[in-house]
């Protein structure tokens, strides 16, 4: 059984004993490390078999599932030449799929010669068990709630506090309750595989809480899932039944153990010349085109397989509907940069687990011609930060943001119809982990990152924000509601958008960083959700947008508008807007005509979006629906017929049906 069954990478556990198999082409030799069921005392170290194609493999007789080992790795250190075996370093299988603690960050991780059996985890046997595999919950055109996990539910009153903070939280019935409530139909949560601090932040006393710092690709950081892969396949399944997909967010482009000056966790032990990116003719150095401080390798075959195995472990193991990729130009490139059709993109899309998940590209790194927004290959989603850009311009009162906005509306064609395409694959998004809070958006003209120990120097310098007069928190009541305004009318324009859209945990009821927006180093009360703070009106203007976007099919539709009925764009005189129109610099009126199925009705209906950014209202006349009148969607219902004109509050976005 074990010859049709040979172990890639990582451990296979049979009836008669365990499986191991690494890969490392320079090593010189392999010694697994077996250890008690504490993890704290080693058992033996045994000489693992090199085989062709720089495989290790040994077959341990009698062992059982939950045995816990570890990996050395003997060979020349020589960090000049990309080699840094060290015999000395207790490494983390790369197959791992369960640890027994947590990374916890200690210089001598990094330090030559210093024996780190007793600093790190250990990697732990477990028996695979696959789900019965469903088509994908979610759908390109629906809402993606960003999640992580911890600062979402560590402070949730209904959650148990053995719960709080963790996956299993996230399949709380308050929890799901909140989440159909505001219409969500995929969780996209930040990464919960194993991750350990950037060596920088204990001895300022602070902590990763984001997760993008991984080591083992498919262990899952038992401080998040304690429970492991059964914790999230149960999670999965309860969310599942009520609708939501999960999207996992996964970080393949770096790994923790960072620059030269860094840590060795696991892959830079095992092989560091073939697992990461050097530059051309210095192996000494490595590439980052991240800047967390080294690149992975991402087309080297047996990371490419890493990759698909990490991925097919998911889908197999936990049911998810599919995936959001970090910096993932990386996994796109080579020694010749960037392709989008190169082996590693291309055989995501091609494997026979993998082909119906959702993929989504995070489509940017800081490396050579690392901005590719648009150019993955379909079907990958795409995060779009012009989308995101364009929409706070405008709301912010920038001139020239008509016609962009617009665009932004009507799922970027700009950018997504290159090379024939007749759909959009945009996310849309107003605000991320990364950045500003939406409330933040509105409350700060400045970032405020001091907390986090750079003297503000970390974090974006411009995020097109504006603070409505006072810069920060105000105990005044008229500041309040304009920024309450604000919030609706950016929400809601995102709601009315074309493409999928995203929405971070929290911003729907007005999560405050106190102006950090490079919070990923506060794990406490600067990134934990205040459920009893949150702004009840807010979140049910969520709910009630939400609502709409699930009515109309026109919002959760991909393919671009052919201009002919089913889109039109008006002035708020009704009429067609003309080219001065959408050139005039400070235009502060817009109209969206649309065409659409109501499915509450089960009948054509014409749909008004009327966008006023100016601080009066404003008049729009509407032009005669084919059928009855116009009326006004509120979070009450429809009001009853308008008139000639209705009346746009300032700053705001409203809905009309005509019906």
């Amino acid at each position: 059984m074990r010859a049709d069954n040979r172990a890639k990478g990582g451990a296979i556990l049979f009836e008669t004993g365990v499986e191991f198999a690494v890969w490392s082409q320079h090593v010189a030799e392999i010694q697994l490390c077996l250890f008690d069921e504490t993890g704290n005392k080693e058992l033996a170290r045994l000489p693992m078999a090199r085989e062709n194609g720089h495989v290790h493999r040994l077959f341990v007789d009698g062992l059982k599932e939950g045995a816990c080992y570890g990996i050395r790795a003997d060979g020349i250190y020589a960090p000049e030449n990309g080699l840094w075996f060290d015999p000395s370093k207790l490494l983390v299988d790369p197959y791992a799929k369960q640890l027994d603690r947590p990374f916890r960050h200690d210089p001598r991780l990094g330090i030559f010669g210093e024996d780190t059996q007793n600093l790190m985890p250990k990697a732990m046997v477990t028996r695979d068990t696959k789900v019965t595999l469903e088509k994908p919950l979610f759908k390109p055109g629906g809402f993606i709630y960003e999640v992580a996990v911890k600062p979402f539910t560590i402070l949730h009153p209904d959650v148990p506090e053995t719960q709080r903070g963790t996956v299993a939280a996230l399949a709380h019935p308050s929890v799901i309750a909140h989440l159909k409530r505001i219409g969500v139909d995929a969780v996209e949560l930040m990464p919960i595989t194993a991750w350990i601090d950037e060596r920088h932040l204990p001895p300022l006393g602070l902590a990763n809480g984001w997760g993008y710092n991984p080591v083992a690709f498919m262990a899952l950081d038992p401080r998040l899932v304690p429970g492991g892969m059964a914790e999230l396949r149960d999670t999965v399944a309860k969310l599942r039944a009520e609708g939501i997909g999960v999207i996992l967010d996964l970080v393949f482009n770096h790994t923790g153990e960072s620059d030269r000056y860094g840590t060795t966790l696991s892959l830079r032990g095992l092989d560091n010349l073939s697992f990461y990116r050097h530059l051309p003719g210095r192996p000494g150095e490595l590439v980052n085109d991240t800047g967390t401080g080294n690149t992975v390798a991402c087309d080297h075959p047996y990371v490419r397989q890493l990759i698909i195995d990490s991925l097919r472990h998911f889908v197999l193991g936990a049911g998810v509907d599919g995936f959001r990729f970090d910096l993932a130009p990386v996994l796109g490139r080579t020694a010749n940069g960037f392709e989008a059709h190169g082996g590693t993109l291309s055989a995501i899309l091609d494997d026979d687990v993998l082909a119906e998940r959702i993929m989504i590209a995070e489509p940017w790194d800081i490396g050579p011609g690392g901005y590719q927004l648009g150019n993955f290959p379909a079907p990958f989603l795409e995060w779009n930060d012009r989308v995101r850009d364009d929409i706070r311009c405008y709301w912010r009162g920038d001139d020239w943001k008509t016609g962009p906005l617009a665009t932004a509306l009507a799922g970027s064609s700009d950018i997504f119809s290159r090379n024939g395409a007749t759909a959009t694959r945009s996310v849309n998004f107003l605000a991320a982990h990364d950045g500003f809070t939406l409330k933040d958006l509105v409350a700060y003209s400045h970032k405020h990152n001091e907390a986090n120990g750079e003297e503000n120097r970390d974090g974006h310098n411009e995020n097109h924000s504006w603070n409505n007069g006072i810069e920060g928190e105000t105990p005044y009541p008229d500041i309040i509601e304009k920024r309450r305004g604000d919030l609706k009318a950016l929400i809601s324009t995102l709601f009315a958008s074309r493409g999928s859209i995203m929405l971070t945990a929290g911003d729907e009821g007005g999560r405050t960083q106190r102006g950090n927006n490079n919070a990923y180093c506060q794990d406490n009360e600067i990134t934990w959700v205040d459920w009893k703070a949150l702004d009840e009106e807010l979140i049910a203007h969520t709910a009630f947008v939400a609502a709409l976007r699930k009515r109309f099919s026109v919002f959760s539709e991909s393919g671009f508008f052919n201009g002919n009925g089913d889109i039109e764009w008006v002035s708020s005189s009704g009429k067609p807007m003309t080219v001065g129109k959408w050139e005039t610099a400070n235009f502060s009126t817009l109209g969206m005509l649309l065409t659409t199925r109501d499915r509450d009705s089960r009948r054509q209906v014409r749909l008004a979006v009327l966008f006023n950014r100016s601080n009066n209202a404003m008049d729009f006349v509407l032009p005669p629906p084919e059928t009855a009148a116009w009326r006004l969607l509120s979070a009450s219902g429809n009001s009853g017929k308008l008139g000639a004109a209705v009346t746009v509050p300032p700053r705001s976005a409203i809905f009309c049906v005509g019906n």
